[in-house]
């Protein structure tokens, strides 16, 4: 997993994305730099050690793409056994966010409006909410609701 100048240093989580999981984990908790830094360098390793062992395990199978099930079985055999529950809950919530993006997204293309025309619409009822100032806040959410309807948005 080395970068193309060979150097692992640049193999790091991004230090904003641990402090980030830290002060959400432990809000009230003060955590030193130097302590800090350990979790970044001992998350990078735990995620090169698994990653490692997922793609000797995707070799033997003979693929070419580590799959989570690979990634589960290298957690089973580096003694990680009793993270596979959660891993699994994990990945089928990913999988359910996906599924959801490509629904959206087929739902807009079943529409067979283009995106261009999608954007003026969107910009015309934007123009029409605002040329409502004399209206109250209900008035103009059954009137915004209606033109939702009516360009099937």
């Amino acid at each position: 997993m080395a970068s193309s100048s060979g150097n692992d240093d640049d193999l790091t989580i991004p230090r904003a994305a641990i402090n980030k999981m830290i002060k959400e984990t432990l809000p009230s908790v003060r955590v030193a730099n130097d302590a800090r830094e350990l979790v970044v360098n001992c998350c990078t390793e735990f995620i090169h050690l698994i990653s490692s062992e997922a793609n000797e395990i995707c070799n033997k199978s003979e693929k070419k793409t580590i799959s989570p099930e690979h990634v589960i079985q290298a957690l089973e055999s580096l003694g990680f056994g009793s993270y596979i529950s959660e891993v699994k809950e994990v990945l089928q919530e990913c999988k359910t966010v996906a599924l959801k993006r490509r629904q959206a997204n087929s739902r807009l293309e079943n529409l067979g409006i283009p995106e261009e025309e999608l954007l003026r619409q969107q910009q015309e009822l934007f123009a029409k909410v605002r040329n409502w100032g004399g209206h109250n806040k209900q008035e103009i959410s059954v009137k915004f609701r209606y033109y939702l309807v009516l360009y099937h948005l």
